[in-house]
């Protein structure tokens, strides 16, 4: 036989073997995530809670298995570039009808990076574009479920239709009062839209499967009529007779962007064909990004392959330079930002004055943490790069120096293509949604002055919404550490969301004490503390003084989260959190509650 023939059985071989290793990944990351329901229907949280984070894993595993078969049977890492780019262009052809094509050539960039140990963006044989369209792809066997059903109610039939799109589900628990809730969800449904005048469109489109996250399960789906149509989201909680209600009616763009927010948990979703799910996800919802969608579903690694790509995009695009990012700066976290791009970036630095007592790698594994838990709204998920190259001339000498300064172990200059183009290249770093830090958006109201309704409106909407961050963040078992206004950030719909992880714990690995009272005289008047301090020790009533110096702050903490302040708040959540109890978080005011006491105490 031919040499070349030789080398085209090899590269089908291997892409074979590649997409053995996909199919492989994904259909482990479906039968997961498709247990959720029977984790849901049996209101097992804790196997819920165990199942997001193990699945977070899995993608990492299955690229390494193919790795090593790759090397174990092909010697992958000593064949030739001719070979390799055989491989992709087998590798294509294999994609034709396949149900997860991006995924599969992201599944190949990660395999392939691994065994040529080149940088993602430089490889030449990567999709660092798309080679197979993801239009229009649907499963057509016939027993395959489409991506979302259709119903067509008219003004008499609304609520039956609305009742089968419900049972259409299959949940196994029966619903406390489903005709109640139905009738709920119909007349939150007519302020929406006119229904006096149903068009000849008039529809209501739902995706096939249910999404579940925390202890919740959605509908998802829009209504259509005429030329309105208005995205909905339907939260299915447990109630306290081991029964379900539809808990509230999520409308419109704003809605659903808080639902699916990049500071939740992901979604766990039995899809077929995920990018026919974010097609229909990204048609309610056109300012978020793609890349979003695919990590809400927990597809992580297709989000950071489009971020990249976007990312790039926008740097071909535009002209500013990085800088350092405005804000007061880190000890532990370099932080910088391109100024028309809603992203940061945050290198760790290589040394960490006092009274800061860490290391890289507990600060990674830190971020892991937040990545595996549930964030509930209040924690920023982070994308993780290595060794990610960026055009010298565009950034700012200030900002190099501070580089070279802090973490020049991170930092390489060179142009290590060759062609003239000098680069800066990170060997780590996390990317983050940009928000107004919180002391920058209080200044604001404080320099509006105290006077202005605006400012004191601003103060007071920050204020709260920070004392609700930090509960939502207890009720989800996690202490902040560093509890300053400087480490949480506001989001665009005024949400309150903490980003700087190097400090935070558990709950239930704290200890919560009272400042012991002072011995003696000396000790009221020592600006030093008189008592021992352990590891985990926390002072919640200490949290004042850092806290509450402005008046106006003060005033408005003190009338609503006074508790945090207080021992007996913290002692009492982590003994409920140490005797199994899962707290609710809601994606939605409680206001928008059908039922005051539906599943107020769910556990």
């Amino acid at each position: 036989m031919f040499p070349e023939r030789l080398d085209s059985t090899v590269a089908y071989d291997i892409a074979r073997a590649m997409m053995d290793g996909f199919n492989r990944h994904y259909r482990l990351f479906r039968t997961e995530s498709a247990r959720a329901k029977h984790r849901f229907e049996t209101a097992d949280w804790h196997a819920q809670q165990r199942a997001q984070r193990e699945r977070i894993e899995f993608y990492d595993l299955r690229v390494k298995e193919c790795v090593m078969r790759l090397e174990k049977e092909f010697k992958a890492g000593e064949l030739s570039m001719d070979v390799w780019q055989q491989v992709k262009l087998h590798y294509i052809g294999l994609l034709v009808n396949h149900h997860q094509p991006e995924l599969a050539e992201t599944f190949f960039n990660s395999v392939t990076t691994k065994i040529l140990h080149r940088a993602h963006f430089q490889n030449d044989f990567i999709f660092v574009r798309p080679a197979v369209s993801t239009e229009y792809i649907e499963n057509e066997e016939p027993s395959a479920r489409p991506t979302y059903r259709c119903y067509y109610p008219t003004r008499d039939s609304m609520l039956l239709e609305l009742r089968r799109m419900v049972d259409d589900f299959d949940l196994h628990v029966p619903f406390v009062d489903l005709w109640r809730d139905v009738k709920c969800v119909h007349e939150a449904m007519l302020r929406q839209f006119d229904h006096t005048k149903l068009r000849a469109n008039f529809q209501i489109q739902v995706l096939s499967s249910l999404f579940f996250r925390n202890k919740g399960a959605y509908i998802v789906g829009k209504i259509i009529n005429g030329f309105t149509e208005v995205p909905f989201a339907l939260p299915i909680l447990h109630h306290t007779r081991s029964r379900l209600v539809i808990d509230a009616a999520l409308f419109g763009e704003d809605d659903l962007l808080i639902l699916f927010s990049f500071a939740r948990a992901y979604f766990m979703v039995d899809m077929e064909v995920p990018s026919a799910y974010v097609q229909f996800l990204r048609g309610m919802m056109p300012r978020k990004p793609r890349a979003e969608f695919y990590n809400a579903l927990g597809l992580a690694k297709q989000g950071k392959t489009l971020f990249y790509r976007d990312f790039l995009f926008h740097m071909r695009h535009s002209s500013d330079k990085f800088r350092i990012a405005p804000g007061i700066k880190g000890m532990v976290m370099l932080v910088f930002d391109l100024p028309s791009f809603p992203f940061v970036f945050k290198v760790i630095k290589d040394f960490y004055p006092p009274p800061k007592d860490t290391t890289r790698e507990q600060i990674r594994n830190k971020y892991l943490l937040v990545k595996q838990h549930d964030r509930v709204g209040r924690m920023a998920d982070t994308l993780e790069f290595s060794e990610v190259g960026f055009p010298r001339d565009r950034f700012e000498d200030g900002l190099i120096a501070d580089i070279q300064k802090f973490a020049p172990s991170q930092l390489e200059i060179s142009d290590r293509d060759g062609d003239g183009k000098v680069e800066v290249i990170l060997k780590h770093c996390y990317i983050e949604r940009r928000m107004i830090p919180l002391n920058i958006y209080l200044q604001e109201a404080f320099d509006a002055g105290r006077d202005d309704a605006r400012g004191r409106e601003q103060i007071a909407r920050a204020v709260i919404e920070y004392g609700n961050a930090i509960k939502d963040l207890v009720a989800a078992n996690i202490f902040p550490g560093d509890m300053l206004w400087k480490n949480f950030g506001i989001t665009r719909h005024g949400k309150v969301v903490f980003y700087d992880y190097d400090e935070i714990e558990y709950i239930t690995d704290c200890n919560f004490r009272r400042v012991p009272p002072p011995r003696n005289e000396e000790d009221e008047l020592s600006g030093e503390v008189w008592y021992a301090v352990g590891k985990h020790d926390v002072f919640p009533e200490t949290f004042a003084p850092f806290l509450l110096g402005n008046p106006a702050v003060r005033e408005v903490f003190m009338r609503h989260h006074a508790d945090l302040l207080d021992v007996a708040f913290w002692q009492s959540h982590k003994e409920r959190i140490q005797r199994g109890h899962v707290h609710d978080v809601f994606p939605y005011e409680r206001a928008r509650r059908f039922h005051a006491t539906a599943a107020a105490e769910m556990s």
